[in-house]
């Protein structure tokens, strides 16, 4: 598997997933370099944080809410996130939890450090830590070993200040128990259900249908749309002119000579017994004596393997006579390996036990380890060399480019001076680039995040890199009503719909009383009532489904309080319900539910005291952040 990720997965996933590794401390880009790569955003107890680190951490925020909303997200998500925001809120925490880790004299030793990375399963193979495959990974999302090792340290301290600070913590079994009552109670209700999609014949005049228009004017806006300047820094124009000498070859042999390496293989059939792990010993004996028997037939009486697989195997390959094809050792469970590489080609085995029963082995061929000689690999290594060169090249010629450019420069003119093409867009939405670029939809996200004028970082795409200036901007525009008509029309239904379901559900409501219950006014209008049963209040409700409003006012309900004082809105329908029934959990089960129950309380409890204290030390501290960045 990770095989599969490391040779499919594009290197911004791979990234991803090593920057949770470390989600405290590791942080993505922000902006342009519009400022000074030294210069500081803010100060904590007189330690700086950089522009460097803020660039990074806004981005890393920000990749990651394009991965939960994609194509949802808009300006208004990013505005009501605030990542600006929780950038520095971010920055300031870990600087806090580094200082009062110093005070107190925590550290993370080399061996920790070094145990802990090992263990990291993205850095093993064959299950074992891979130096080589732990510096390929780090290279391939551009972070550097000595940076990755320093972010995990302090990863590591802030996980040591935080069980220093909370190991006082236990829970208590009263509490244990409170608590289990609350999430386990049940109660059972009866329902009506108003549902707006059952209201027909609903047909709004063409004044009522412009008012809502007029009404609700900002949610008939036309999408923005941008079109931007950009450069693209290929490698393949660099191809054609690199060298590759021989030592080169040489050398990248032998980094690479496990790549070149092929394992000892055993090409085999099998016939499957099937048992269960925890048989008892009798079926043991049973099955034993069965595989026994086939074992004998195909050795001594000399029958076709795979004829006596397909008639008596219980396993998928039986239909193939029994044929596993080639596989290494790994590949096969360990009783099951130990005993086929131990056997010669055309040998059958006696039965070998497994977690999934006997296994009678016939071993087929035999294909010894070998090693690519060099000779055979030169092509393609000429090849990935030229490959890498040219990525190189191209990332440099872009990256001289960017450091040429000052703030505010026109990204042509710097161009021109070099004899580069710029390419100019026509106007296109943040859903779509443009058609000639790698991955548009990601390279309209990246030109949307810029100002105008101001040029992008360097952005790769499908092996190409790109800077990006926006040339122009047309804003979210209110559309005219006649090309959004039928659009505001639906609206409108929906919206009549809706209220009449509520208006009717609201009456009903009133209509309850003493002398009147749910299922009695229920039959006079025609209602279908839904008796739900028993459910707890974090379940789905029977008959209904996952509505959290419902559950909530449910467990409000008593014999008292029959109903609720207003009708509830649930996902897409209007609800009235009537308390039926509740019931205490079963007391003999609150000590199966005790370990989980103390863990989760305790868990909550340790973060709410580590949050308190937190909130303390930065009142107690001095935090200054620059105006540019408030």
């Amino acid at each position: 598997m990770l095989q599969a990720m490391r040779d499919n997965a594009s290197s911004w996933i791979i990234k991803i997933l090593l920057l949770a590794v470390v989600v405290a401390f590791i942080f993505m880009a922000f902006g342009s370099y519009d400022t000074q790569k030294t210069s500081k955003v803010a100060t904590v107890n007189k330690q700086s944080i950089s522009a460097d680190d803020y660039r990074e951490t806004y981005n890393n925020l920000l990749q990651r809410v394009r991965q939960q909303f994609g194509s949802n997200l808009n300006d208004e998500i990013l505005k009501m996130m605030n990542l600006k925001q929780q950038a520095m809120d971010q920055l300031i925490t870990r600087t806090l939890i580094l200082q009062e880790a110093q005070k107190l004299n925590l550290i993370v030793s080399d061996e920790e450090l070094t145990r802990t990375i090992q263990d990291m399963q993205f850095f093993r193979e064959n299950d074992s830590f891979s130096p080589v495959l732990y510096e390929k990974m780090l290279k391939r999302v551009g972070i550097a070993p000595e940076q990755f090792e320093k972010d995990q340290r302090d990863q590591m301290l802030a996980q040591k200040l935080q069980l220093f600070i909370t190991s006082n913590i236990h829970v208590s079994e009263a509490e244990a128990r409170e608590w289990y009552d609350w999430e386990n109670a049940l109660v059972n209700i009866n329902a009506v259900q108003f549902d707006p999609a059952t209201y027909t014949g609903i047909e709004p005049t063409e004044k009522e249908i412009k008012t809502h228009f007029d009404q609700n004017k900002n949610n008939y806006k036309t999408e923005p749309k941008i079109k931007v300047k950009y450069l693209r820094f290929s490698p393949e124009t660099y191809k054609k002119d690199i060298q590759v000498t021989s030592d080169e070859i040489q050398e990248y042999y032998d980094s690479n000579l496990a790549v070149y390496s092929v394992e000892q293989t055993v090409e085999a059939r099998h016939i499957l017994i099937r048992l269960d792990e925890n048989a008892p010993p009798e079926k043991v004996e049973e099955t034993k004596t069965e595989a026994d028997r086939i074992a004998k037939e195909a050795r001594e009486e000399k029958k076709d393997f795979s004829e006596l697989a397909k008639n008596f195997s219980q396993d998928s390959t039986k239909d193939k006579g029994g044929y596993l094809g080639k596989f290494v050792k790994e590949a096969m469970v360990k009783p099951f390996s130990d005993k086929a590489f131990s056997m010669k080609p055309g040998e059958i085995s006696d039965p070998v036990r497994t977690q999934f029963g006997w296994h009678i082995i016939k071993v087929e061929n035999i294909y010894p380890a070998s090693t690519k000689a060099l000779a055979e690999a030169e092509p393609e290594i000429r090849q990935n060399l030229i490959e890498e060169k040219a990525r190189n090249i191209a990332y440099d010629e872009a990256e001289s480019f960017f450091d040429a450019l000052l703030d505010g420069d026109d990204l042509s003119k710097e161009a021109e001076s070099r004899n580069l093409k710029v390419i100019e867009t026509d106007f296109f939405t943040k859903n779509q680039g443009p058609a000639d670029v790698g991955d548009r939809e990601k390279f309209a996200s990246a030109a949307f995040d810029l100002p105008e004028a101001e040029i992008s970082d360097i952005l790769e795409l499908e092996g190409n890199y790109y800077l990006i200036q926006v040339a122009g901007k047309i804003p979210q525009q209110i559309s005219e009503f006649q090309d959004v008509s039928e659009k505001v029309k639906t609206s409108l239904v929906q919206k009549l719909k809706d209220q009449k379901a509520s208006t009717e559900a609201e009456t009903f409501l009133k209509s309850l009383g003493k002398e009147n219950s749910l299922t009695q006014e229920s039959v006079k209008k025609g209602l279908k009532v839904i008796t739900t049963g028993f459910f707890k209040r974090n379940d789905p409700i029977p008959q209904i489904g996952d509505e959290k409003a419902i559950s909530d006012a449910a467990f409000l309900l008593s014999n008292k309080k029959q109903w609720p004082e207003k009708v509830i809105r649930g996902t897409a329908k209007y609800y009235v319900i009537e308390f039926v029934d509740r019931k205490k959990p079963n007391p003999d089960d609150f000590q199966k539910e005790k370990e989980r129950i103390t863990n989760k309380l305790s868990m909550s409890n340790k973060r709410e005291t580590f949050d308190s204290w937190l909130t303390k030390v930065r009142s107690a501290s001095e935090i200054t952040v620059e105006e540019s960045y408030r």
